[in-house]
């Protein structure tokens, strides 16, 4: 990188075509700007160029090449971070990742701050709330597709029992709810969520609607492209905040080689235009063509 600028379209090019793997041998070969660690961490301060030339695309650029433990960890900190707190975001990184992804976003928090993600977010709130996030942000679910049929039918009317009482204290203090939410695999919480539409005629979330922190578990858990449609959606909506659109960068870049293909069907469905176009009509330039980019990408896989 020399000292007249970056030639962004090749840079963004580049970064789009590149895979997880390419994108850790390129921080492995560019010592400028990430340290030759176990967990690299990003040295903004070397980046000045690029965050000279990209404004807006910036975080879409960093975030991309990040090592995503690394990338999850900034993240993990940034949610408490923001007035109010993101809880949403600290849900969605625990319940959106694989076991051995968010524990290895766990070891990069460690690395980074020296500090534990469970200690840190156990000073940050208090009540049903810590309860809740220190509980999926420990948790290493099982992978695996093995379910248990009668312990689903038994888990699903508990849920039920507990979402029914007009009482939302009743909810919050179910310990019982709490272990299922936080403990169970993704695919025996789907084969939950499943048999509660079938049982009561409405879904999981929806009946959780006034509890929001356990609307977005659910949703993260069960539904990932749910979720993400309306994140995206909110961040590409008239005059949006600005955590709301720090959040369409967050998650094209972070979902382009996981589930995009599936969000963008979400998306398509549920707000009658088309993901790419949204984005088209709310972003610009270079950010506008990178995001487009890494959608195309992640819906090409």
């Amino acid at each position: 990188m020399g000292p007249h600028g970056v030639e962004e379209k090749s840079m963004l090019e580049i970064l789009v075509k590149c895979n997880p793997a390419d994108l850790t041998t390129f921080m492995k070969n560019s010592p400028y700007i990430f340290l030759d660690d176990e967990i690299p961490r990003n040295q903004i301060s070397a980046l000045p160029s690029i965050y000279f030339c990209f404004f807006g695309g910036q975080r879409a650029v960093i975030q991309r090449t990040m090592h995503p433990w690394e990338r999850d960890a900034l993240l993990v900190r940034k949610s408490f971070q923001e007035k109010p707190p993101l809880y949403n975001l600290l849900i969605e990184l625990a319940c959106t990742r694989t076991s051995d992804e968010f524990l290895g976003a766990r070891k990069a928090f460690q690395c980074l701050y020296s500090e534990s993600v469970e200690e840190f977010v156990a000073v940050k709130v208090q009540g049903f709330q810590r309860r809740l996030l220190v509980a999926l942000v420990s948790t290493y679910r099982y992978e695996g597709m093995r379910i248990d049929e009668a312990a689903i039918k038994l888990e699903c009317q508990k849920l039920a029992r507990a979402i029914k009482t007009d009482h939302r204290n009743e909810i919050e203090n179910d310990d019982e709810v709490l272990r299922i939410l936080t403990t169970r695999s993704k695919h025996h919480l789907k084969t939950i969520h499943k048999c509660y539409k079938e049982d009561y005629d409405s879904n999981l979330e929806e009946d959780l609607d006034d509890i929001q922190i356990l609307r977005d578990t659910v949703n993260c858990l069960c539904a990932p492209p749910i979720y993400f449609s309306k994140i995206l959606d909110t961040a590409m909506s008239i005059c949006p905040a600005v955590q709301e659109m720090e959040a369409l960068t967050r998650v094209i870049v972070t979902r382009t080689d996981v589930d995009m293909k599936d969000i963008a069907a979400e998306f398509d469905r549920k707000y009658g235009a088309t993901l790419i176009e949204r984005i088209e009509a709310a972003a610009l330039g270079n950010y506008r063509d990178f995001l487009v980019a890494l959608v195309k990408r992640g819906m090409a896989n």
